[in-house]
C-alpha cells in the first residue's frame, strides 16, 4: 500500500509540474484600458472606452468604468481594442505550396507530421489575433481537424476556436492527387461521393464531428482543363437538405458561373472563390442571403509562386478575383474575410484583409467583415464578433486604428480568448 501511495503521489506531482499550454488565465475580473474600442459592428472608434471582463465574458463596456478593487487592470496605451478576428477560410493542415506542393503534402507527409504542423499553425494563428477559424477541409488528413479542435478546447495545445469541415465532399474522379494508373487506389484530398451516396457522405462527416459541410460544386476533371460543374443541382440540394436538417451550414467551392448558380439554387450558405461569377449570379446570392468569400490572397500567393512580382500586368486569376469582389459588392452580397490560408503562411491572415482594401473595400468594412460580419455569417454572432456586454471575451488589441489603416491588424499587442490572456502585458 505504501508503494502504491508513493506512485500516486509521484504521478500527482508530475501532473501539477507538467508545462501547461492553456495560457495564462485572467483573474476573475480584468479591466482592459486601451486608447479606444472598436466594437466590431460600427465604423466608429470609441475613444476613452474600457472593457471589463469577468471570467470568460464581457461584463461592461464604456467610458466610465471604474475598476473594482479586486480587478486586474491592463493598460494598453496606443492601441485599439477590438473583437478577436475570425478567419473565414483556413486549412490548418496545409502549409505553403512553394515549400511543399499540395500533391506531396497529401501523398507523402504522414498524418502525425501534418498534425504536428497543424498545432504550430493553430498557435501562430491565435497569436496573430485570429481567435476563431472556419477550417474548410483537412485535404487528405481525414478527421484530424476534429482531434485538433478537441485538443485546443481541452487546453492541450493553444489555438483558435475551430469550425471544422473534416474531409469535404467531391464528385468521383474530380479531385486529386492525380496521375496514377486508374486501378491503383491513392489517398485523396477529400471524400468522393455522388448520387444517393451523397447524403450518407454528409452524415458520415457530421457523425465524425463536422461543424459544417463543404462540397466542391465545380473542379477540373483533368490536368490542364478549365473548371466545370461536378454535381447536378439536384445532388447539391440533397447535400444541403441533409446538412441543414442536422443544423450544419453548407460551404461550396465554386469558381465557375454555372457551378455557383447551381450551388446558390440548391441553398448553400456561402460560396468560396467565385472568380467567374456574373452579375446575375451575385444578384441571386443577394436574394437568397448567400455569403461570398473571395479568397483573394490565395490567388495572389499562387501567382507569386509562379513568378509574378506584383506589378503590371496582373495575372488573369488575380484580376478575376478583384472583379468578382467588385461585382459581389455592387449586388450587395455579404462579404466574408477569409483568404484560403494554408496556401500561404499561417499567421499571415491579414494578407486577405489588405487585398480586400486594395480591391475597393474600406478598412472599416473589412474590419467589420473580419469580426461581426463573419460571426453573423457563420451563425456564431450571438456570442462572438463584437465587443458588448454578455459576449465571450475574445479580444485583441492592435497598435493604431484598423478603421482607417487595415495594416494595424498586423500589430497585435494583446490576445485574449475565452477570458484567457495569451499575449500581452499582465495586469497589476
Amino acid at each position: 500500500m505504501r508503494i502504491v501511495l508513493q506512485v500516486l503521489a509521484a504521478a500527482l506531482t508530475l501532473t501539477v509540474a507538467a508545462p501547461s499550454f492553456a495560457g495564462e488565465r485572467s483573474e476573475a475580473l480584468t479591466l482592459l484600458r486601451p486608447d479606444a474600442v472598436f466594437d466590431g459592428e460600427t465604423a466608429v472608434l470609441r475613444k476613452g472606452w474600457a472593457v471589463l471582463v469577468r471570467g470568460n465574458r464581457i461584463e461592461a463596456v464604456g467610458p466610465d468604468i471604474v475598476a473594482p478593487v479586486e480587478a486586474s487592470v491592463i493598460a494598453l496605451p496606443g492601441t485599439t481594442l477590438m473583437p478577436g478576428m475570425i478567419e473565414g477560410h483556413s486549412h490548418l493542415f496545409l502549409h505553403p505550396y512553394n515549400e511543399t506542393p499540395w500533391d506531396d503534402q497529401v501523398l507523402h507527409e504522414s498524418l502525425a507530421l501534418r498534425t504536428a504542423r497543424a498545432t504550430v499553425h493553430a498557435r501562430v494563428t491565435l497569436l496573430a489575433g485570429f481567435t476563431t477559424v472556419r477550417d474548410l477541409g483537412t485535404e487528405g488528413a481525414g478527421y484530424a481537424d476534429v482531434g485538433l479542435k478537441q485538443a485546443i478546447e481541452q487546453g492541450i495545445v493553444p489555438g483558435p476556436r475551430m469550425l471544422v469541415a473534416t474531409r469535404a465532399i467531391v464528385a468521383p474522379g474530380a479531385y486529386g492527387p492525380r496521375g496514377f494508373e486508374p486501378g491503383v487506389t491513392v489517398p485523396l484530398g477529400a471524400e468522393e461521393a455522388g448520387g444517393p451516396d451523397l447524403i450518407n457522405a454528409v452524415r458520415r462527416q457530421i457523425g465524425a464531428g463536422a461543424d459544417l459541410v463543404k462540397v466542391y460544386a465545380d473542379y477540373r476533371w483533368g490536368p490542364g482543363e478549365p473548371s466545370r460543374p461536378t454535381f447536378t443541382e439536384a445532388e447539391l440540394k440533397a447535400v444541403v437538405e441533409a446538412a441543414h436538417g442536422a443544423g450544419r451550414q453548407v460551404v461550396a467551392h465554386a469558381s465557375t458561373a454555372e457551378g455557383m448558380r447551381r450551388a446558390v439554387a440548391a441553398g448553400v450558405d456561402t460560396i468560396e472563390h467565385g472568380d467567374e461569377g456574373t452579375p446575375d449570379v451575385f444578384a441571386a446570392m443577394k436574394a437568397k442571403g448567400v455569403g461570398f468569400c473571395p479568397t483573394l490572397a490565395a490567388g495572389d500567393a499562387i501567382a507569386r509562386y509562379r513568378g509574378w512580382n506584383g506589378e503590371a500586368p496582373v495575372p488573369k486569376g488575380v484580376q478575376e478575383g478583384f472583379e468578382a469582389l467588385a461585382k459581389a459588392r455592387k449586388a450587395g452580397v455579404a462579404i466574408c474575410m477569409g483568404g484560403d490560408v494554408g496556401v500561404y503562411a499561417h499567421g499571415d491572415n491579414a494578407r486577405e484583409a489588405e487585398l480586400m482594401v486594395k480591391g475597393g473595400m474600406t478598412p472599416a468594412e473589412v474590419a467589420i467583415a473580419a469580426t461581426s460580419g463573419n460571426a453573423k455569417m457563420f451563425g456564431i454572432g450571438d456570442r462572438l464578433g463584437s465587443v458588448k456586454t454578455g459576449m465571450l471575451a475574445d479580444l485583441v488589441a492592435v497598435e493604431g486604428n484598423p478603421l482607417t489603416d487595415i495594416a494595424a491588424i498586423r500589430k497585435v499587442s494583446l490576445v485574449m480568448k475565452d477570458g484567457v490572456l495569451w499575449k500581452g502585458p499582465v495586469g497589476r
